[in-house]
């Protein structure tokens, strides 16, 4: 008997696939999404000094991957917010969690085992649209794919320098594409394993593919919120395979890093001015005696 027959992974791969992500899935990634936005420092401040900016901010930690998504395929940034249940869902959570009376919707949902539900929960709507995007660039080749995946799965992230302009910060050093989080990088990895799937590379359906991912998702990301920890679960083998393809950037690092301490050095000790000669030291002398006299 074969392993699928004696097992039923296959049906409950399927019933998870088709799993309704409305409303409590979504509720949960709102929940989260927001939270994430209040933790950002002066987030609370900016919301009593201008509650619209604040919405707006929201809306995009919720949507933005919608819109970045949107707009990569030549539609309308605008076009998901004619789902009117979804956002004024999210609008419900923002309202909650900064306004609140004493803040006890809030206390409630980041209360850490409540917490961790809703981050699972989360992560179960992100696969959802991961699979989603690439399925939406079906027929548009592997790039296309992939990039709608991508967006799909962490727009929120590359969104943000955008989304800090709106709370009046710039902080082009945090950069998503220059410092990868795990959410953006493992988005990257499932959009690969999603088109590969897609285009028929790899042997194992969608619904097999959802589920395991899923659960590689959630597990990571309970066991990252619940330890506090932001260290990435791809670290050791990138750490292994990147010096072997791309090379490595300790020399290079240290050049450069001895470039920069001798060019400081520079800086702090400029090389002595030109001594002055006689017939410029003594017309400095009858200015000044000039001066005095007038």
């Amino acid at each position: 008997m074969e392993l699928p027959g004696a097992l039923p992974l296959g049906e409950l791969a399927a019933a998870f696939a088709t799993l309704p992500v409305f409303p409590l899935f979504d509720l949960a990634y709102y929940i989260v999404s927001v939270l994430y936005l209040k933790y950002e420092p002066g987030a609370v401040e900016m919301s009593r000094r201008s509650p619209f900016a604040s919405w707006l901010c929201a809306m995009l930690h919720c949507f933005g991957s919608y819109i970045l998504a949107d707009l990569l395929l030549g539609e309308s940034p605008l076009y998901y917010f004619s789902n009117h249940s979804n956002v004024v869902l999210a609008t419900a959570v923002w309202y909650l969690i900064f306004f609140c009376p004493m803040n006890l919707f809030y206390k409630c949902v980041s209360f850490l085992p409540i917490k961790l539900v809703f981050v699972a929960m989360k992560e179960v709507v992100r696969v959802r649209k991961i699979a989603a995007g690439v399925h939406h660039g079906h027929h548009h080749g592997w790039f296309v794919m992939m990039a709608t995946g991508w967006v799909k799965g962490s727009g929120v992230a590359l969104m943000s320098n955008f989304e800090q302009l709106l709370r009046g910060v710039w902080r082009p050093e945090s950069n998503e594409i220059l410092h990868m989080s795990f959410p953006t990088k493992a988005s990257l990895y499932g959009t690969l394993l999603f088109t590969l799937q897609q285009t028929h590379w790899l042997p194992i359906s969608e619904a097999n593919l959802i589920f395991f991912f899923t659960m590689f998702m959630i597990v990571c990301k309970v066991f990252m919120t619940a330890t506090h920890s932001h260290a990435s679960p791809f670290a050791p083998v990138e750490d292994f395979i990147c010096p072997v393809f791309f090379g490595s950037v300790t020399s290079g690092h240290a050049s450069h890093h001895h470039d920069h301490h001798g060019a400081s050095h520079d800086v702090s000790h400029p090389p002595p001015p030109p001594a002055k000669s006689k017939e410029e030291l003594n017309e400095g002398t009858r200015k000044r005696k000039a001066k005095k006299a007038e």
